[in-house]
């Protein structure tokens, strides 16, 4: 099991004897509000986000060991004029698979970087501007989707954007790859969920918006109670929306706003629910649950 809490530490720990098999407490970044990337597998990597408010980087520790295979440090000549707030990001990469080669895409904060994930080498980027990137990227049907954070205007949090990229460029791929970018109450922290060439967002605030994934053009929209901190889940056919307050909507996927039931666990809910077989995993302030028939 892999532990990571940014400049805190980093851990592996045997499940069989509970000793720590390795720790890094090397890896160290200015954090401001404190770490919140998750880390990856991937093959012989465990890949963790170090993104603070300077020299962020990106770095890839042998799984079995901890020592490190390659570290990529964010470009000086983009992050160096940025005020120190605007560099941070708490995100959480994936890999994916291009004309033959792995890539890793790491939305961070100011640009989106593709990595070579065997080397670290960048690939191509592009950018989309300031603040801390949360929501996760998502991979489907050859295009890549990544939100930007927050966009600034007048030195103040503006809006967020949802781009789709064309993920087989070199280089600055900023004029040449985005395919498609919408931002009209894109969600900053939840990460939006794909179903059947469908993608559905759910905004901070409540706003449910359905696009098609292919366009960008907008389905429909539908407006939800609470403040939304939780990612849209799809399981067993319905999707499922947790509010801050652990309320529960769940609505089928479709051409049309479709509820299928509301039920509220009475406590706060911030964190992913995660589906196991038919059952659900929950972890609210104050209680982990185990929800099933």
């Amino acid at each position: 099991m892999y532990v990571h809490y940014g400049t805190f530490g980093t851990a592996c720990i045997n499940t069989k004897t509970f000793e720590v098999a390795w720790k890094r407490e090397d890896l160290k970044a200015d954090h401001m509000q404190g770490p919140a990337s998750s880390p990856i597998i991937h093959k012989n990597m465990l890949i963790v986000h170090l993104e603070g408010t300077e020299d962020p980087y990106v770095v890839a520790l042998d799984k079995r060991t901890g020592e490190t295979i390659w570290k990529s440090v964010r470009p000086a000549e983009f992050y160096d004029p940025l005020e120190p707030v605007y560099r941070k990001s708490y995100q959480t990469p994936m890999v994916i698979e291009v004309e033959g080669r792995e890539l890793l895409i790491s939305n961070s904060a100011f640009m989106c970087f593709a990595h070579d994930v065997n080397t670290g080498e960048v690939v191509w980027t592009i950018e989309y501007g300031y603040d801390s990137t949360v929501s996760q990227p998502l991979y489907w049907n050859g295009l890549v989707f990544v939100n930007s954070g927050w966009i600034f205007l007048d030195n103040k949090p503006f809006f967020t954007r949802q781009y789709a990229v064309d993920p087989t460029g070199k280089g600055d791929v900023t004029e040449s790859h985005i395919k498609w970018m919408y931002e009209d109450e894109v969600p900053q922290i939840p990460t939006p969920v794909i179903v059947d060439g469908k993608m559905y967002m759910v905004h901070d605030r409540g706003m449910v918006t359905c696009l098609d994934a292919m366009t960008g053009k907008p389905v429909w929209k539908e407006k939800l109670p609470g403040n939304f901190n939780a990612s849209p889940i799809y399981a067993a056919g319905n999707i499922y929306f947790f509010n801050v307050k652990g309320e529960c909507t769940i609505i089928k996927p479709g051409d049309s706003f479709q509820k299928v039931a509301e039920n509220s666990i009475g406590e706060t809910v911030k964190a992913l629910p995660v589906f196991v077989r038919d059952r659900l995993i929950l972890r609210t302030d104050k209680n982990l649950y185990m929800i099933g028939n």
